[in-house]
């Protein structure tokens, strides 16, 4: 067949794009101008079996759902995970050409673009996770301004607008009280969207049957039931629990050197244990906070989940630990849950140990 890989470095105005066959060798180069028109233009005409590569980024959601049904395969990679793009020169051209031919050699790994129903709830969740770290900046900086000048803020009372004018009268300097007015200002305000954007994504989530399920499982209300269906879109992209732990960042890094030994002629595996190099580091940090966020709360809620947290604490666990453990075991019940679309059970605590 008449395979083409083709590669194509995204910029805001213009794209590079490269096209190799399938013994390796560079048959077109071009760079074209970053608009729909003009890149299904291209795309069409070129003849044969098109397999299509583009890195995560600004542009990748847009140009996936325009690309997906002009091509036979369209790969959307990870950006961090493409280190032999580093070696040597580096041009737009380049770039185009190294990633056709990673593409070729199938050494990328995918960003999972799936599931267009859900783009409304996806585009929602973000909004909502957006405005909400703006919101904790703001909380930061309110507090950073008291401690600046001296005045000890512990605690939410300083946030509370009944309390404000008796906090805004500690401050002696009116340049600076009138900077924690406005500070003020913009807490109110995002508070005020925060509370709009959750009341559509409650509204979205709703839509979707697996609410019901995830809802089931302590610990995991309707906001972390809406963000988790919008960040994971569908279970069945995890064969496993220990892809999603990877995924979610609750995976342990393990490395390993030297297994075997020759002893008499005969290979024997060492013994000396393997070593932990603490949790995997390139994940979805929103997702781990979702499962972090679960785990402490389901460590002080009465119900199965605690009592399987503090059969870990009697068994000599430190807490963080216990925490950790408690947050993969939330985790695998949320897959077995939605992939299986069963009721939530207790017995799967009692299963294989997260």
């Amino acid at each position: 067949m008449d395979i083409k890989y083709i590669g194509m470095d995204i910029h805001k105005e213009t794209i590079s794009i490269a096209v190799m066959n399938g013994e390796g060798k560079v048959v077109m180069e071009s760079i074209i101008e970053t608009k729909a028109s003009t890149i299904l233009q291209c795309i069409q005409g070129i003849h044969g079996d098109l397999h299509v590569t583009l890195e995560e980024g600004t542009w990748a959601a847009w140009l996936y759902d325009l690309l997906k049904p002009h091509v036979t395969e369209l790969v959307v990679c990870d950006p961090r995970r493409n280190a032999l793009m580093k070696e040597g020169n580096k041009s737009d051209k380049i770039d185009a050409c190294k990633l056709a031919d990673l593409l070729r050699g199938g050494y990328l790994r995918s960003v999972y673009h799936g599931e267009n129903g859900l783009r409304t709830l996806k585009e929602l969740a973000r909004s909502y996770l957006t405005i909400s770290k703006d919101l904790t900046r703001v909380m930061n900086r309110v507090k950073a301004l008291y401690r600046s000048w001296g005045i000890l803020c512990g605690g939410q009372q300083v946030y509370a607008p009944r309390h404000r004018t008796e906090w805004l009268n500690k401050i002696a300097k009116a340049g600076v009280r009138r900077r924690a007015e406005f500070f003020y200002q913009q807490l109110d305000a995002l508070r005020e969207l925060r509370q709009a954007v959750r009341k559509d994504l409650l509204a979205e989530s709703r839509k979707q049957s697996a609410t019901k399920l995830l809802r089931q499982v302590p610990s995991i209300g309707p906001i972390r039931a809406a963000l988790l269906i919008a960040l994971i879109q569908t279970p069945h992209r995890f064969r496993t629990k220990r892809q999603l732990w990877t995924y979610s960042g609750l995976g342990l890094e393990t490395h390993d050197s030297a297994q075997y030994r020759v002893v008499e002629g005969q290979l024997q595996r060492s013994t000396k244990p393997v070593t932990l190099r603490g949790l995997n580091d390139n994940h979805n940090h929103d997702l781990k906070d979702i499962f972090k966020g679960a785990a402490m709360r389901a460590s002080t809620a009465a119900g199965p989940l605690r009592d399987f947290y503090e059969a870990l604490l009697a068994k000599g666990r430190k807490p963080t630990m216990a925490r950790l453990t408690l947050a993969r075991k939330i985790a695998a019940i949320t897959l077995i849950v939605w992939k299986k679309e069963v009721r939530f059970d207790a017995n799967y605590l009692k299963q294989q140990a997260a």
